[in-house]
């Protein structure tokens, strides 16, 4: 864990150098000479303050930020060139025609790519200085993202004002948010008609009287899932809560029965995050890689022989287009997930500055959020987080869904451990 902390200063304080290639960025930040730059409007840092050892996150309001689509029209004009973004969804390739409509003379191009693509290419244009993409989509879940790629420079902060007046500011401390979207645990609601047969992570591993599991469990492999495994170890980093949602269930306090002794890391004693890491690594479980197919072992299962499966939000689809019996467990306690959000970031030293913030904006809604470029994010499963933006197709907004904002902080300085403790405990699984 310690070195996970060293890590994280030195790469925090290179910010303060990196910037410098940012577009836009050197213009109206002061070096504040204690690792972090400082915005003179904002009076936020992007950085770590030694002084305090604090850190200090974003909004950051730059040259940029005021700027407004017909300026940036004008601009990106002049720049001449072919905004290239790379993109984790492909839902991104569904707004290139309509973008180039709206904005006539400029050319867009997207590059559907998974998340270590985007990260490793940008990270590689980077170093090289041979920088090809202009606007990168991708997910933070553990803090990699901030740490490794935006306080380092890769990424360039762009907060523009109008829009992010009207997201709250706490999603804007890592990045600036497109949309949300989570995985819930998902239940059959033909073997459950009256409703989820769980309100706890801790009842998910529940046992029977005799000693059988009371759920057969279906996943993705959690070790090998960053999204699933910062969960778990969020539930470390709040193990207080995991600790009281226990004895709100079963009425007694947790007994603790893992070894903190087996590993060469410090692990922390009496921890409840901790104790459901061991005891969910001790379930049998069924590792499924595909999500549909993860709905269908949910569909297939009975009441006499019930199922849950972890599983993206969007695959719900499954329920209206192949008929499954799926529905998503949500306000489980101590919370049901984190509330990861899918994000855009400007590339420094890219060709297109104004064109790739023109398109980010087009993207978020533009202005007023009525551009279409939002519009192939409106599905079941995904959550505007704009507060004048409302997809009717979910059957619960953001606000009521018990997921809690990411500590990437604190997940990032332990996650690591948590996959080995992860993977130590998998490995002595008698019933995997």
């Amino acid at each position: 864990m310690k070195m996970k902390k060293l890590f994280a200063l030195l790469l925090t304080a290179a910010m303060a150098l990196s910037l410098v290639a940012c577009g836009g960025g050197d213009d109206t930040a002061a070096d504040t000479g204690d690792g972090g730059d400082t915005t003179e409007e904002s009076g936020l840092t992007l950085g770590y303050d030694y002084a305090t050892d604090t850190e200090y996150f974003g909004p950051v309001w730059d040259e940029w930020s005021d700027k407004t689509d017909d300026e940036l029209y004008e601009e990106a004009k002049a720049e001449g060139g072919t905004i290239e973004v790379y993109a984790t969804t492909s839902k991104m390739l569904n707004m290139v025609d309509a973008f180039m409509e709206d904005y006539p003379g400029l050319e867009l191009d997207v590059m559907d790519l998974d998340s270590d693509e985007v990260l490793s290419k940008a990270e590689m244009e980077y170093s090289s200085g041979n920088v090809t993409a202009d606007v990168l989509q991708t997910k933070d879940v553990n803090g990699a993202v901030f740490y490794e790629h935006y306080q380092t420079g890769i990424f360039t902060p762009y907060y523009p004002r109008d829009i992010c007046s009207h997201i709250d500011e706490d999603l804007l401390k890592y990045s600036l948010p497109l949309y949300s979207s989570q995985s819930f645990w998902y239940y059959n609601t033909a073997a459950f008609p009256d409703g989820q047969p769980i309100t706890s992570w801790w009842n998910i591993i529940e046992k029977n009287d005799d000693g059988s599991q009371k759920y057969r469990i279906f996943c993705k492999e959690i070790g090998t899932e960053t999204a699933y495994l910062s969960l778990f170890a969020s539930f470390i980093v709040n193990a207080d809560q995991m600790e009281q949602a226990y004895e709100d269930i079963y009425g007694e306090p947790l007994e603790y029965t893992y070894d903190a002794s087996d590993f060469t890391f410090e692990v922390p004693e009496n921890n409840a995050g901790v104790e459901y890491m061991w005891r969910f690594s001790q379930m049998k479980m069924t590792f499924i890689d595909d999500g549909d197919e993860l709905a269908l072992a949910v569909h297939n299962s009975t009441a006499d022989d019930p199922a849950l499966a972890l599983a993206s939000a969007g695959k719900i689809t499954n329920r209206d287009e192949s008929g499954y019996d799926i529905a998503w467990c949500i306000n489980l306690t101590p919370y049901t997930a984190l509330l990861n959000c899918e994000s855009l970031f400007v590339a420094s030293g890219c060709d297109n500055p104004a064109g790739a913030r023109l398109f980010i904006r087009y993207v978020m809604g533009g202005a007023d959020g009525t551009s279409d470029g939002f519009a192939p994010f409106m599905k079941e499963g995904n959550w505007p987080v704009r507060d004048d933006m409302i997809n009717e197709k979910n059957p619960a907004q953001l606000d009521e869904l018990g997921a809690i904002e990411n500590d990437f902080g604190a997940i990032y300085q332990i996650f690591t451990d948590c996959q080995d403790m992860w993977n130590y405990w998998l490995n002595q699984n008698p019933n995997m």
